[in-house]
């Protein structure tokens, strides 16, 4: 068995094996306590550019299904476990995860201490860190380390966004929506479909009038990776949205793109929310909601406090009391940080999509 380093920014080494590709790898360490849904996670935009740990014991145990993917391949930057299970016991699977990761050209590392480095990252944060089953040294792994950038600053979605637009749905369908892509999940998508909906998605740097000129009954913004502090191209897109007065919904990064727009700041979380059991309250209807969540970026909540007049909360995470929802005042546009389409997770939150398709 090859062995393998996983190093930390802050310095913190932990030594495993290898998994999926012989290799290395960087990008910033978060954690996801969902039980299942290993691979919707594995391929889920949203994770452009991060190493992910798993923190439920057993990865791999059902193996790959080609369906079951959120994107067109795997969009994690690097993959950290504890029992990295290769023999999978699902009849329909498809192939092994470690046939999926080595197709994928992932660098993988297991049989570590999952909770001591889920603790570590709860207790210091989000940061930086390398793995490899390539380079023992650890002072050239250092320096490879101090060259990738930091998530703060930095921008993903024109990167893994749709090169060209694209049509889903029924065309004869009684709604058009326009989806600006910065990295959108396909149970998004599906779920619009689903609800009598015909989509054009956009790539994420389109200029509003060409959007526009599709004429559609409404606009959605997607999930999707990075700092939405370094997109004023979408900002500026999501203001003219507004001022085009139709219904708008977004989801995650969309949140915070929309809350930028009217000029509320964005901040980095401390390590993230990241899993399928987040509990929000939905302050309009005063029911939780168990939520599937992927965000390392928030909405200030003391700004959103601070502007009655052009916002209100709608959904309260009920772990940090950070801002999970917000609607505009004076404008049909709504949001929500965390994922209504789940996929993987519980649907408590499918309704958010029947409100926008009401609103159209």
């Amino acid at each position: 068995m090859t062995k393998a380093i996983l190093l930390l920014e802050d310095g913190t080494v932990f030594h495993g094996t290898a998994a999926g590709k012989i290799g290395t790898t960087t990008g910033e360490i978060c954690f996801n306590t969902g039980m299942t849904g290993y691979q919707e996670i594995f391929t889920d935009p949203s994770y452009t550019g991060q190493i992910l740990v798993a923190t439920n014991v057993h990865i791999g145990n059902y193996g790959i299904h080609d369906e079951e993917i959120e994107s067109n391949g795997i969009k994690i930057a690097g993959f950290v476990c504890r029992n990295f299970n290769v023999p999978f016991s699902r009849q329909n699977a498809h192939r092994s995860i470690q046939e999926y990761f080595e197709q994928e050209g992932l660098v993988s590392i297991c049989d570590l201490d999952t909770r001591a480095i889920v603790q570590h990252i709860r207790q210091r944060g989000a940061m930086n860190c390398i793995i490899s089953s390539e380079i023992e040294d650890l002072e050239e792994l250092r320096k490879r380390l101090a060259e990738t950038p930091s998530m703060e600053g930095l921008e993903l979605s024109s990167r893994i966004s749709t090169p060209e637009s694209y049509f889903m749905g029924n065309p004869e369908a009684k709604h058009r929506i326009a989806v600006m892509d910065f990295g959108v999940k396909k149970n998004i998508l599906r779920c619009f479909d689903q609800r009598d909906c015909y989509l054009q998605v956009f790539p994420a740097k389109t200029d509003f009038e060409t959007v526009k000129a599709w004429k559609p009954s409404g606009y959605f913004l997607s999930n999707g990776p990075g700092d939405p502090a370094s997109m004023s191209y979408a900002v500026d897109t999501v203001k003219k949205m507004l001022a085009d007065g139709k219904p708008l919904f977004g989801i995650c990064l969309g949140q915070q793109l929309l809350a930028r727009a009217v000029g509320l700041p964005t901040y980095k979380l401390h390590h993230g929310h990241r899993g399928l059991n987040h509990p929000v309250k939905n302050l309009v209807t005063g029911l939780s909601e168990i939520t599937s969540q992927n965000h390392g970026f928030g909405v200030l909540e003391q700004a959103v406090y601070d502007s009655p007049g052009i916002v209100e909360a709608t959904h309260l995470n009920l772990n940090d009391n950070t801002i999970e929802g917000i609607r505009l005042k004076n404008s049909p546009a709504f949001s929500v940080q965390y994922h209504p389409e789940a996929s993987p997770g519980p649907h408590d939150s499918r309704y958010l999509f029947d409100s926008f398709v009401g609103m159209l």
